[in-house]
């Protein structure tokens, strides 16, 4: 199957950088409604025939146009939703309290899927909700599928399941507003990433939940 891990459109909160990931959520600004009605042109070219969302509207909003373009509905899963901040919600991501959240979802990649969130949930827990929306998706037998997600849930999903992301690359490479990343493989044989927002997947190096930046505008 081939995967592609859309990040939502801009919203309020990404603007003024905070930590906000409880549903609903808010809705989009003007440049991330334009980010939307772009996407059935940026992805012209894959035979999407499963559209997801997540259960935060900003997700949802965004996969509407994609939706309207290829005759869709778009299919929403709770599993898909960002990783929740918890004690840290609506928090700075430009402080201390956005590296600790980065740190704490790089380490779940690296493999220690015990750790929790402060007030939150567990990387066990994340992965869990994350691969059965993936899991439902393959099932399906679709060739191409996109889901309309989060940018550090992608980026951490990504580089806990994708055998030639590391951490290194997935701490320096943020996905940006309506960014893609594009993977192909099964649940059962694994996941490759073929491109990140348009470029190659180049492994940095081996390494634990380490890298720049660690504090950005996902959600």
């Amino acid at each position: 199957m081939r995967l592609l891990l859309v990040r939502h459109g801009q919203t309020p909160t990404n603007v003024d950088y905070l930590l906000d990931t409880a549903v609903p959520g808010p809705g989009l600004t003007e440049l991330g409604l334009r980010q939307a009605a772009a996407l059935p042109q940026a992805l012209v070219d894959e035979g999407i025939e499963a559209l997801y969302a997540s259960t935060l509207v900003r997700t949802q909003l965004t996969a509407a146009p994609l939706a309207a373009a290829r005759g869709l509905d778009v299919l929403v899963r709770d599993g898909i939703r960002e990783i929740t901040a918890g004690d840290l919600e609506m928090l700075s991501g430009d402080s201390a309290h956005g590296e600790l959240y980065m740190r704490t979802v790089f380490a779940w990649a690296a493999g220690d899927v015990g750790l929790r969130m402060p007030g939150g949930e567990s990387g066990a827990e994340f992965l869990a909700r994350y691969d059965a929306v993936v899991a439902e998706a393959a099932a399906s037998r679709a060739e191409t599928v996109a889901m309309v997600s989060h940018g550090a849930a992608i980026r951490t999903w990504a580089a806990a399941r994708a055998g030639n992301v590391d951490i290194p690359f997935a701490t320096a490479h943020r996905l940006a507003n309506a960014g893609t990343v594009v993977l192909e493989g099964s649940p059962a044989d694994g996941w490759k990433a073929l491109s990140w927002a348009g470029a190659t997947v180049v492994p940095a190096g081996e390494g634990g939940p380490t890298g720049q930046p660690l504090t950005d505008r996902d959600g």
